[in-house]
This record gives C-alpha cells, sequence and structure tokens, in this order.
C-alpha cells in the first residue's frame, strides 16, 4: 500500500466499554482488542451512578429493559477505553459481535460477546453504534479528550517533521553531550522546560502581577 493511499485513510474513534461482568477479564479482553489492529488512546476505570448510566444510555429510555440495564450498569466497575483505527467503529462492532451472545455464539464463535457474554444483559462490552454516538460518548466518559483525525502514513510523517523531529533533536543532542545518570528523567524535563508551544511570560506581565 503506497504511503499516499495511506494519507486517505479514515482513521476513526470509538468508545469501547468493559462492562462490570467483564472487568475481571480486562486484561485478556484488552489483548485481543489491540492484536485485532486496534490503538488504545485513553483507558480508564470508573464507576457510573444510576443517574450518569441513565444520561448515557438515553436514547434506551422507555425500552422494557432500560430499568435492568441501570442496575446492572451501575452494579459495579466498568473499563472504558477510546480505541483507533481505520473504520474503528464498524470494525470494532464486528469484532464484539451481535447484543445476544448465543446468537454470537452460532453466528460470530469468534467475537468477544460469544467469549465473554451471558446474557442480552450481561454481554460484556458495550460498542459505539456510528460516529455521533461515538463523539458523544467519548465526550460523556473522557470529557477533557480532544476529538481529532490521528494522522498516519505521509501525514504523520508531515506532523513528524515539523512539530516533533526539530525539538527532539536539539534535546538529544543536549543529552549526548550533558550524558546524565538518568537520561530518560533529563530529557523529559528538558522536553517540559524547552516546549516551543510553551506560553512564554514577559517580564513586564511579571512585574504588573507582583505589583
Amino acid at each position: 500500500m503506497s504511503e499516499t493511499h495511506l494519507c486517505h485513510i479514515h482513521v476513526e474513534r470509538t468508545l469501547a466499554l468493559l462492562k462490570p461482568d467483564a472487568v475481571h477479564k480486562a486484561d485478556e479482553i484488552e489483548d485481543i482488542i489491540l492484536r485485532s489492529g486496534f490503538m488504545i488512546l485513553q483507558k480508564r476505570m470508573l464507576q457510573l451512578s444510576p443517574e450518569q448510566c441513565s444520561d448515557f444510555y438515553a436514547e434506551q429510555y422507555g425500552t422494557l429493559f432500560f430499568p435492568s440495564l441501570i442496575v446492572f450498569m451501575s452494579s459495579g466497575p466498568i473499563v472504558a477505553l477510546v480505541l483507533a483505527r481505520e473504520q474503528a467503529i464498524d470494525s470494532f462492532k464486528a469484532l464484539i459481535g451481535p447484543v445476544n451472545p448465543t446468537i454470537a455464539k452460532e453466528t460470530h464463535p469468534n467475537s468477544l460477546r460469544a467469549i465473554y457474554g451471558t446474557s442480552d444483559l450481561r454481554n460484556a462490552l458495550h460498542g459505539s453504534d456510528n460516529f455521533s454516538a461515538a463523539e458523544r460518548e467519548i465526550k460523556f466518559i473522557f470529557p477533557n479528550c480532544i476529538i481529532e483525525p490521528v494522522p498516519i502514513g505521509e501525514a504523520a510523517k508531515d506532523y513528524l517533521n515539523r512539530f516533533v523531529n526539530p525539538t527532539l533533536l536539539r534535546g538529544l543532542t543536549e543529552l549526548c553531550s550533558t550524558k546524565p545518570a538518568d537520561p530518560i528523567t533529563w530529557l523529559a524535563d528538558w522536553l517540559t522546560a524547552n516546549n516551543p508551544n510553551k506560553p512564554k511570560i514577559s517580564n513586564s506581565a511579571i512585574i504588573e502581577e507582583a505589583a
């Protein structure tokens, strides 16, 4: 596949939730997700209140299973993951399989719900249905997350060459000259101090604040 073609691959983000019945298998499930070509951009373990669950599943309000869903999803910790890859939303929906684990075992035996789910309610995982749902759900669980395109291929090279490599090269050059005992910590501190995007405060502003 050419680099020009890679530039036009549409990388998406989607939200994955490991439900209370699957949290104890989190490491195992995450390994399968990674081996399926996804990047895990963000991760957190949390427990939602019934009110938060009601807000998250607002589109299901009024359905017969809504009360049971809220009770179950607020019954224990969950693990939330922001995943990224080409066509992440549809790819993750395919990976987790049908909502009903019994059907999943028959039609998609290698899907995550077939492996880890036990009922329509306790079906191990949630995945965003579409782009708008993914955007809303990611913001709900990760309110500080900035949803932007993930650069890959030539776009990634251009981004690194313009915004990362020049500063990193200077830092590595000084690292080689300095030869600190803890090079990783030294480089981290140097990059923080020499971040070209770091806001600069003028002396006059400091004097005015002090006055």
